[in-house]
């Protein structure tokens, strides 16, 4: 589905798994780099920028980039893996910028900011030159429904509270309308399904929400924890273990924005 218009959390990462089983984060980002189309000598803020993957491929392209993550560990591993450039923790809620930018991009990120998804935008717009872009793209509605159905299910089977997720997946009304009111042209918005095999997790869903639900696992008893997973991964299997493994079911927003 194609739309066009006229007009940090508490997650504590683990930077070393995240590259390693879960690196299809930064390299299904290529296709949104081309669509920010980085100039030379252009100025580009890297929102959510992870262990700076995506942050080094803007810089190969001349742009400028500062690389803002609200992980430490994130920040860490990025200032050591590329070293010449520049990056900093900080949280989408509450950023601000000595000197406008002439691009804001984030990928896979603004969805984690989920405490006052306007507060970022307009975070986002005032770090903005008149004119300037805003490129990114996020989980939509119905990203990873059916794990989040396994989770629930699994919770509430082991008699525990229904599992508070750190997530925001809008439907492309209702963030296109975020924009628009914020003070931006919204340019571009795609909302698709995208499939995306779970290569490196030979547990399957368990895996997953080992790495991206750390936050409500730790809030479950430590006996609970494994069978808990196991639930949830016999859950899972019906809708997203396939012959050749397993699958998240992943849509995705992604859009393009122009300050006014």
């Amino acid at each position: 589905m194609v739309l066009q218009y006229g007009t940090p959390s508490t997650m504590r990462w683990n930077a070393k798994t995240y590259d390693s089983s879960f690196g299809y984060v930064s390299a299904l980002g290529a296709p949104l780099v081309d669509l920010l189309d980085p100039r030379q000598g252009e100025r580009v803020l890297d929102l959510g920028c992870g262990t700076g993957a995506l942050t080094a491929e803007i810089s190969m392209r001349g742009a400028q980039v500062l690389g803002i993550d609200g992980s430490p560990a994130m920040i860490e591993k990025a200032l050591a893996g590329y070293p010449g450039l520049d990056f900093i923790v900080g949280d989408g809620h509450d950023f601000g910028v000595a000197e406008p930018y002439d691009a804001v991009f984030s990928n896979a990120a603004l969805h984690w900011m989920s405490r006052d998804p306007d507060m970022v935008i307009a975070n986002v717009h005032e770090a903005l030159i008149p004119g300037g872009r805003f490129i990114a793209e996020m989980g939509g509605a119905g990203n990873c429904a059916a794990l989040i159905a396994a989770m629930s299910t699994a919770w509430r089977e082991h008699g525990l509270r229904e599992p508070d997720l750190p997530w925001y997946f809008p439907t492309p009304a209702e963030y296109a309308q975020r924009l628009e009111k914020a003070g931006f042209t919204v340019r571009l918005l795609e909302y698709f399904d995208r499939p995306t095999p779970l290569d490196e997790c030979p547990a399957g869903a368990s895996d997953w929400v080992r790495m991206f639900a750390g936050t409500p696992l730790a809030n479950v008893p430590a006996d609970l924890v494994e069978p808990l997973l196991r639930r949830v991964d016999e859950l899972a299997a019906p809708a997203l273990r396939t012959e050749s493994g397993w699958m998240a079911d992943y849509v995705r927003l992604r859009f393009a924005a122009v300050r006014r």
